[in-house]
């Protein structure tokens, strides 16, 4: 039978481990021998594991001479998790926003019978968003801050959350342009008349 092989996000928590665990300054070569015994991260793979621990800001890395040392204690992921989860709780933020957006949109349309029946769509579909929103909420309030599996999950969710969102920012541009066309009203009234704010956009 055939062995799995690790995650790309497996390596990434085996090798930050193992710079906890250490608690020294490697060169890479160093964490090429290291990595394979301690923590089965296969030699070839340790330079693009380490270099996207770097980018993610949760390793550090400094050149002294000719050598280039790479470190990392966990009070640095700490803060960086934190700032992260920061960044998440803020994007949750402007969700709920956009959110209450749609909601007044739809609660004050009082056009035709076709509007009405993508208003109620509409309304479902946020619904079922905000149950997703309140759920991701509640994972952040117990997110610790030392796991990065669980902080890719919610990154996930979030990103699946806005594009629906921008989705049904879609229908309701697309209603409005019914409405100017079936009832040749202006813009500018159509979102006075129906409360949408003149920024309404989407979440970028």
């Amino acid at each position: 039978m055939s062995k799995k092989g690790v995650s790309a996000d497996e390596k990434k928590n085996r090798m930050l481990q193992l710079f906890y665990e250490k608690g020294e300054c490697f060169q890479l070569k160093e964490l090429e021998k290291i990595a394979p015994k301690e923590k089965g991260i296969v030699a070839n793979s340790v330079k693009d594991v380490v270099q996207k621990l770097v980018e993610e800001d949760l390793v550090d890395t400094d050149k002294i001479g000719t050598s280039v040392y790479f470190w990392a204690f966990p009070s640095k992921t700490t803060k960086t998790r934190k700032r992260q989860l920061e960044n998440l709780q803020e994007k949750c933020g402007e969700a709920t926003k956009k959110l209450k957006i749609l909601e007044k949109t739809v609660t004050d349309s009082k056009e035709s019978k076709d509007i009405d029946k993508q208003r109620n769509n509409i309304i479902d579909e946020i619904n079922d968003k905000e149950l997703e929103l309140s759920g991701l909420k509640q994972q952040l309030k117990s997110y610790e801050e030392n796991d990065p599996q669980r902080f890719e999950a919610l990154m996930k969710k979030t990103k699946e959350l806005k594009e629906a969102i921008n989705r049904w920012t879609d229908n309701i541009f697309a209603v409005k342009a019914w409405c100017k066309k079936k009832f040749f009203i202006e813009d500018n009234v159509l979102n006075k008349q129906f409360g949408i704010p003149e920024d309404f956009d989407y979440i970028e």
